[in-house]
């Protein structure tokens, strides 16, 4: 890495606006912050700077994870076979794999690890990462995500989520909660753990799953974290979104934008049924009340408005997720965009690739226009994100500023902005802090240019 003395150096580089194609850069990087941004060729860096030469390739801002499973990624060859793909079998199947966890921290940690190898490889620089605990693995993947974060820190923030993704109470009976919260709560109390969140959906009725929200924000107001919800995860006209309730009870314990507290919801697929005066109403609520949301495209597409018995489908694909472009054009309302899952019953399909994710969104939400598709670049980016509590900076959030964070990646095969989005090349290189910290490189040989092919 460079010496913060003397800092590191991008040449040659095309900035994500409307002149890229015509005019490269030289960006100057000095103690983790943009220092100076000066036509290619004018930049003098100390003789001891860390040159990174990106050959017209375009900087974009370095990429966001802001939902994202560490221990759940790349199972689905330990899961028994899937037979219908539905969310009851995904859970049934993946509870099963769960049991292994502990026997096998080993796996555990190589998956998590190859999770993060390829996100930085891709120019993630932050992450939230969800780890479970439970009856079922303990603080297995808690102590997995907590080594990894602390092993991972100069070269991605990795944001720890405690994460209740079973019931905690046992049953539709129950007054007091069980085991699964009992383990929570002594798991929000270590070193290192960020955030505390649950899955209310899990609990056997909508008043347990209220009394669920409601342990979950005292906990988080208890140790002074985040609170994170996977909510109102379902496509039902007729059921009332959580999300009022959440904001009621925000609201009861006088959390606002400056307490340093923000709940994020993810999912939240109930959300795309909203009305423009729904909409309206949640905007004007998220004004003073810390509330983020986090769409999951690539598992709510695979997951949601499957087909009746009758084959009967209830939603269109665009409608089984929020959709992004078209909530903060038209009701200034930002959903980040984040992965979710790799390789697991919830989402068997799909990139690690934020950027990839970008590139879905423009057929799924079928946005033709510069505007949507800068919108799509800012919510899969760390400057777009608000919903993992992290400050980020002013501006546009896409074009870097002097002062800024000096966190990015370069698209190497690119020529204009909009080829990051549309078409993102494999070819990148990672800068974190204003230091290289990835680079990768595809290895290229076809016949019609010949010569001999390298192993």
């Amino acid at each position: 890495m460079a010496s913060p003395n003397f800092g590191t150096v991008i040449r040659n580089v095309r900035l994500p606006c409307t002149d890229s194609e015509t005019s490269t850069w030289d960006i100057a990087c000095i103690g983790g912050r943009v220092q100076s941004i000066t036509s290619s060729g004018s930049c003098a860096p100390h003789g001891e700077a860390q040159i990174i030469e990106a050959d017209g390739g375009v900087v974009v801002p370095s990429l966001c994870h802001s939902h994202i499973h560490l221990d759940k990624c790349f199972i689905l060859g330990q899961c028994d076979p899937l037979i219908t793909g539905s969310l009851p079998e995904a859970l049934r199947v993946t509870n099963k794999a769960k049991a292994e966890f502990s026997k096998d921290v080993n796996n555990l940690y190589a998956r998590a690890t190859h999770l993060i190898r390829e996100s930085v490889e891709a120019g993630v620089t932050a992450m939230r990462a969800f780890v479970e605990v439970d009856t079922t693995v303990g603080f297995a993947c808690l102590d997995m995500g907590l080594e990894l974060a602390k092993e991972w820190a100069e070269v991605c923030h990795i944001q720890i989520v405690a994460f209740a993704q079973e019931a905690l109470y046992e049953s539709a009976t129950s007054t007091e909660p069980g085991p699964n919260y009992n383990l929570l709560r002594d798991a929000v109390s270590r070193p290192g753990v960020s955030v505390v969140g649950s899955a209310p959906w899990v609990e056997s009725d909508r008043a347990h799953a209220l009394k669920n929200i409601e342990l979950i924000l005292s906990l988080a107001e208890k140790h002074d974290l985040h609170a994170d919800f996977h909510l109102d995860y379902n496509l039902d006209p007729d059921a009332i979104p959580m999300v009022w309730d959440v904001l009621q009870q925000i609201r009861q314990r006088s959390w606002s934008r400056s307490s340093g507290k923000l709940v994020t919801i993810g999912h939240a697929t109930r959300l795309g049924l909203f009305s423009s005066g729904e909409w309206a109403e949640l905007k004007r609520a998220t004004v003073t009340l810390p509330l983020e949301i986090v769409a999951l495209p690539q598992s709510d597409v695979y997951m949601m408005g499957r087909a009746d018995p009758s084959g009967r489908v209830p939603v269109p694909l665009a409608g089984r997720t929020i959709n992004a472009p078209q909530v903060y054009r038209d009701h200034g309302v930002r959903v980040a965009l984040s992965v979710n899952n790799v390789e697991n019953a919830f989402t068997p399909q799909g990139s690690l690739d934020p950027l990839t994710l970008a590139s879905l969104g423009v057929a799924l939400f079928q946005v033709g226009t510069e505007p949507d598709w800068r919108v799509l670049l800012l919510l899969v980016s760390c400057t777009g994100d608000n919903a993992s509590g992290e400050s980020v900076d002013e501006g546009d959030g896409i074009v870097p500023r002097v002062g800024d964070s000096a966190d990015f990646v370069v698209v190497h095969g690119a020529r204009r902005w909009q080829s990051t989005v549309l078409s993102p090349g494999f070819d990148r290189t990672t800068f974190y802090k204003g230091n290289v910290v990835a680079r990768r490189r595809a290895q290229r040989w076809n016949a019609h240019t010949g010569g001999e092919i390298s192993n």
